[in-house]
Order: structure tokens, then C-alpha cells, then sequence
């Protein structure tokens, strides 16, 4: 049966529970690099191998191999660290990675650049911290994603615990991770260079060729989306009644990713598919991944992804799935209110009297540059502060729990390392996520992170000139289709085709409740901009009350009604 499976499936199934030859290739010192079987295993391990694009031609000329290096993510359920984990994180930032910490979409931490010498160093490094980067990444469940702020009210807490929960019980089980990076025995304790391909161990839940492709879970409260649940494999929306969390709304077959010129790969926005009680949490969420393992294209990598097992059995299949393996009743949804899916900046008090401050990232990419040592600045904070850091889904941070007595010392440094940048900037710039894309990014077709801070600054000239400068407009850059930023819910949004052109996308909602459609298809900056210079005038003059700039598109009938590649139970609800 084997020899039937596609390569990768068939690699997962010889690795040995993702040992593969990976401490070989850690152990080769005439390269760089490791195997690209190596490669695609390491993923499971929370790291990717990469190389400095910008070198790659003047090093083929010297004959030289690329510059590899490797990014790492962590596994940080709901984005929470403590001062100590902080410190740690920037001490290996510093000693073995380059270009600073990095909050990402998925609410962690990346480092990138690191060297192959320096790769067990820094993972030894996060597990100091207490933390780890198995399954960060890789064809299974990976960093599980929680409303920003545990800390403004119980029920917050309550849904943070949650994620911790559901992270937890979707670890793989195999001890190759502990094997590698931390130097545990090995189980079966082989002398040979070659892992036995006869399993060690089993993974109850993954098998042996864990899930088709990723899968991502997030869990939010209302009015705040911060987490986008729509753009999730599978969400959670937490329901509160009588001051009481008692469930949550299941969602599933969110997905960003899909394929230039390849209209049967899409966007997704997940379907509500029922409420479930806080005893039948963990029973449905197995159910929900389980289906997965047993019924994802396995064949077709493009077609593998949840959502479109989802659009191929049907949400009513799913439900009775559900309800089937779990052994529970889904319940009629619950009512739910969202009013945003951004970020709220400056200070903001918690129901116990503490504060919470949350600072605008930009990319969130936190290093030192000439007149912004961001880095320094938070590694000052996390030597006197007492109480945690929240990272965010749209890659901003939160310095929470913060006493009174303590606001003014905190403001002293944030002011002192210009971390208060949100306080000068535009509404557009304050709600702009930007993927890494080049350099280092295999994936990426043209500039994101590196061309956010180039075309923000002709944005708001625009905006300017219609007295728009105040309007919180939701603007993500990617740059290739595989959407890490969540180019297809923004308001405004740049894909990237080629070096310097990209599709232009307009018309999601601030409440991450609608997807985008294409308005321009590779374009260049010229027509970017004398798009959005006519849409911003009429914006201006045609606008209702409060009206934000999608909703405006779409109720003038300035774009095409957007498709959407789901069930809008969501929109019939509220």
C-alpha cells in the first residue's frame, strides 16, 4: 500500500515519527544546508531552511552555495510571555539569529538567519524559556491562536486556558524533537547512521502520516475578532452568558492560501456549524481534526488543505461527523456581535484594576535601527516589568498587567525607545500586517515587509488630501498568494505576482466577516495608486456615518460583490 502514496506521504511514513536523517545533516559541516527530505521533516520541528535571495546570484557566480539559513518559530499558545521567556528570546535573537525578534500572524515569535552551527543553540535556547517549536509548523495542528488580552476580564482568561488546552493535547507525541534538540536518549537507542524505518512509538491521534497539510485553530470572544476565526481551519467563538463562558460556536474550513491563475484553489471563509458546551470542547475538536486525517486529499498537496475536504463532503456531512465521533449534539449556533478584527493602542484598564498597553509593531519586526532601538527598548521593559507580554494576530504587542503605580515608568521607556510610534501614525498604517516575503522567503514573489514602509507613506499622502488620514482602513500585503498575512479579508490588499507588480484586492470588512475581491490584476505602483486616489475621493464625498472604507465599496457598487467560498450562516446571525 505504500508504494502508492505520494512522496511526501510516503517521507512521513519512513521517517521514524520525523526523526529522518536530520541529526546527520545537523552534523555535516561541508554545508550549510540539510537534505531537502531533511528539509521538508524540519518543518515538523518548527524551522525552515532558507536562503538570502538577495545573494543568490553573486554567490553562483563565485560558485559558491546559497547563504542558508534557518528561520525558527516557536509555539506560544495565545501569544503569552513572561518578562524572564522574554529576555531569553532576545539573548538567542542576539547571539544567533539576525534581523531581531519577529511577531508573526500566527501570534509567535520567529528569528531568522540563523546558521546551521547555531540551530540546536537557539532551540535549546527556547527550551530554557520553557517553551519549544514542535509543530510550529509542519502537516499538523500548529500554533493555536487566542483573543490578544487574557487579561481584560475572566472570560478572557477562561478562552486563553482553552488554547493552552487544545495545543497541548494536539502535540505530536514523538520524542524525536527531545531526541535532537535537547539531547534525550534516544528510544531506540540506534547506533546506526540510518533511523530504523520499524516505528518506535505511535501518535494516537496523527499516525504515522500525521494530517494531509497544516491545520490551524483559533479562539476569540466578542466584539473582538483579533484572531480573524473565519480565516481558521477551525475556530472557536467563546459565548458568554449570565457573566458565564458556557461554550463556543464551532467553525470550520477557514483558509487563506490558493494558487495565481488556478481558480479551483481559494480563499475560504470557515462555516458555523454549531455550538458546543465547555464538556464537549476537546471531543469535537478531535472529531474535527480526525476527519481531516481520514478524509484530506492526501494525493494532490493544492487540494489538501481542510477547506477543501470541507467543500467536497459538505457542512452537513461534517455536522453529522461531528456529532457521530464525538459522540455529542451540536447545538443551534449562538447569537455573537463582533465590531473589530484590529488592535486597540494605547492604555487600556482591566476589570481588576491592572493595565494594559498595547504598542503598534510595524511587520512586527522588533530590532534595533538609527533612531529606533525597539529591541533595546522591550529588553529594558522586560527587566522591570511584572507582569506578562501579549503578542497579536496582526503582529502587535500588548505589555500586560501592569499595576497603576507602574504606568509611568513604562511610558518613560516606551517614549524613550520610540515605541510609541502608533500615536503619530495614519489609521491605514496602524492596521497594516505585511508577510516577510524576500529575502528570505521561498515563497515569496515580490516585496512585503520591506515595501510596507515604502508605499504607507504615498497611501497617506492620498489620504491626506481627502481629510482621510484618521479612517482605520485594513491594509495587508503578501507577497505571493499563499496569503500569511490575510491579503483576502483586508479592506485593502496587495498581492504579490512579480517583483514590483501585484493584484490589487478590495472590499473585506473590519470585522472579519467577508472576504475580498480582485479589483486589478498585476499592476505596479503607478496604478495602485491612481486606483485608490479616485476610490478615496468618492469615499470621501459619497460616504455614510460611520461607514468604514469596504462596507463603502461594496454598498456603492464601486467593486464586484465579492465570492465567497462558504456558508454565511455568520451573516445571517447578526
Amino acid at each position: 500500500m505504500t508504494d502508492k502514496l505520494a512522496p511526501l506521504e510516503q517521507l512521513k511514513v519512513n521517517s521514524n515519527y520525523l526523526r529522518g536523517t536530520i541529526q546527520e545533516g545537523l552534523d555535516n559541516p561541508l554545508t550549510g544546508a540539510i537534505s531537502e527530505q531533511d528539509n521538508l521533516l524540519l518543518k515538523f520541528h518548527g524551522s525552515y531552511q532558507q536562503d538570502n535571495r538577495d545573494l543568490r546570484d553573486e554567490r553562483r557566480k563565485q560558485k559558491l552555495e546559497p547563504a542558508h539559513s534557518f528561520m525558527v518559530r516557536a509555539r506560544l499558545p495565545g501569544g503569552v510571555i513572561t518578562p524572564e521567556q522574554w529576555l531569553i528570546f532576545d539573548q538567542i535573537a542576539t547571539d544567533y539569529a539576525e534581523f531581531g525578534l519577529r511577531i508573526t500572524t500566527r501570534q509567535t515569535f520567529q528569528w531568522h538567519g540563523v546558521l546551521k552551527r547555531n540551530l540546536k543553540k537557539l532551540m535549546q535556547g527556547i527550551n530554557r524559556a520553557h517553551a519549544t517549536t514542535i509543530a510550529a509548523c509542519g502537516d499538523v495542528n500548529r500554533q493555536v491562536v487566542s483573543v490578544s488580552n487574557p487579561l481584560l476580564s475572566k472570560h478572557h482568561a477562561a478562552v486563553l486556558d482553552w488554547a493552552q488546552k487544545i495545543s497541548d493535547y494536539f502535540l505530536p507525541a514523538t520524542n524525536a524533537y527531545a531526541e535532537i534538540w535537547l539531547d534525550d536518549k534516544k528510544v531506540d537507542e540506534l547506533t546506526s547512521k540510518t533511523p530504523s524505518l520499524e516505528p518506535t512509538e505511535v501518535e494516537p491521534i496523527y499516525g504515522q502520516r500525521y494530517l494531509p497539510r497544516k491545520f490551524k485553530i483559533g479562539l476569540t470572544i466578542p466584539p473582538t475578532n483579533d484572531v480573524d476565526v473565519f480565516a481558521q481551519d477551525m475556530g472557536f467563538i467563546a459565548i458568554v452568558e449570565n457573566d458565564e463562558l458556557i461554550g463556543f460556536n464551532l467553525t470550520i474550513g477557514g483558509g487563506m492560501g490558493c494558487t495565481h491563475g488556478d481558480d479551483t484553489t481559494y480563499a475560504r471563509l470557515g462555516s458555523v456549524v454549531g455550538f458546543v458546551g465547555l464538556d464537549d470542547v476537546m471531543a469535537a475538536a478531535e472529531a474535527v481534526i480526525t476527519l481531516q486525517r481520514d478524509h484530506g486529499n492526501r494525493a494532490e498537496r493544492r487540494y489538501a488543505r481542510f477547506k477543501y475536504t470541507v467543500d467536497q463532503y459538505g457542512v452537513d456531512w461534517f455536522k453529522e461527523q461531528i456529532e457521530s465521533r464525538a459522540g455529542i449534539t451540536l447545538h443551534a449556533p449562538k447569537a455573537w456581535q463582533f465590531d473589530t478584527n484590529g488592535d486597540r493602542f494605547g492604555w487600556v484598564e482591566g476589570e481588576n484594576g491592572q493595565w494594559h498597553l498595547g504598542l503598534r509593531i510595524d511587520s512586527g519586526r522588533l530590532m534595533d535601527r538609527p533612531g529606533s532601538p525597539l529591541l533595546t527598548g522591550m529588553r529594558e521593559i522586560a527587566k522591570m516589568h511584572k507582569g506578562h507580554f501579549r503578542l497579536t494576530c496582526n503582529q502587535n504587542l500588548i505589555i500586560a498587567d501592569v499595576a497603576p503605580e507602574d504606568r509611568a515608568a513604562i511610558d518613560a521607556l516606551v517614549e524613550a525607545y520610540r515605541l510609541d510610534g502608533y500615536k503619530a501614525q495614519s489609521g491605514i498604517w496602524r492596521n497594516t500586517i505585511a508577510c516577510v516575503s524576500l529575502p528570505t522567503c521561498a515563497l515569496g514573489m515580490a516585496e512585503s515587509e520591506r515595501y510596507a514602509p515604502i508605499i504607507l507613506p504615498k497611501l497617506n499622502q492620498l489620504l491626506e488630501k481627502y481629510d482621510l488620514l484618521d479612517q482605520d482602513i485594513v491594509f495587508r500585503i503578501s507577497g505571493c498568494p499563499n496569503g500569511c498575512a490575510r491579503p483576502y479579508m483586508a479592506e485593502i490588499s496587495l498581492v504579490g505576482r512579480a517583483p514590483g507588480r501585484y493584484d490589487l484586492r478590495l472590499g473585506g470588512d473590519r470585522l472579519g466577516e467577508r472576504l475580498n475581491t480582485v479589483y486589478k490584476t498585476n499592476i505596479a505602483e503607478e496604478e495602485i495608486l491612481s486606483s485608490l486616489d479616485a476610490l478615496f475621493a468618492r469615499f470621501a464625498t459619497e460616504r455614510l456615518e460611520n461607514e468604514h472604507f469596504g462596507d463603502f465599496l461594496i454598498r456603492t457598487e464601486a467593486i464586484a460583490a465579492p465570492t465567497q467560498r462558504q456558508i454565511p450562516i455568520v451573516l445571517e446571525l447578526v
